[in-house]
């Protein structure tokens, strides 16, 4: 009972959070995902265990993922492996070279500052040491900054 007790107070904490990253009020927040104050303030507080629908409206003014809350409720399981967002990034064929190699930079810094900061999933065993990591960046960096070069000596061609 105390588990379920601890995920609700979880969830609600995050809520919080993301709300407060978010600059809004609780008040605010309510009223963008069609809930009363004071049941979202028992949702925040671990007191009220809301329903999926509920879940998805708060994720829907948040502008987060259901799925996110639906994984912190223990509605839905956790995804065992970590999505590849750097392939999914690499394979948009929306995007030109220079945005994917500059969202995976930002991505990847991101990422290296909540580990920095402690947050964040351990890493698996088998992940890419921060010195590695580290090094790819640069390379990812050196391969933009080649790319602008010849993109610029071309256009001094035409």
């Amino acid at each position: 009972m105390a588990e379920l007790e601890d995920r609700w107070h979880d969830l609600g904490e995050f809520i919080r959070e993301q709300r407060r990253v978010g600059h809004l009020s609780l008040r605010k927040l309510s009223e963008m995902a069609g809930i009363s104050n004071p049941y979202l303030s028992q949702i925040e507080r671990g007191l009220r265990k809301p329903s999926a629908e509920i879940l998805q409206q708060i994720a829907r003014a948040l502008e987060i993922s259901s799925e996110t809350l639906y994984v912190r409720a223990g509605i839905l399981e956790a995804h065992d492996g970590e999505t590849d967002l750097v392939a999914e990034i690499r394979r948009d064929a929306w995007l030109n070279e220079e945005q994917k190699k500059t969202l995976v930079q930002i991505y990847e810094s991101f990422r290296a500052e909540r580990r920095a900061a402690g947050f964040g999933p351990p890493e698996p065993a088998d992940a890419v040491d921060e010195d590695d990591a580290d090094g790819a960046r640069e390379s990812v960096v050196g391969e933009a900054d080649a790319a602008e070069a010849e993109s610029g000596a071309l256009a001094g061609r035409s």
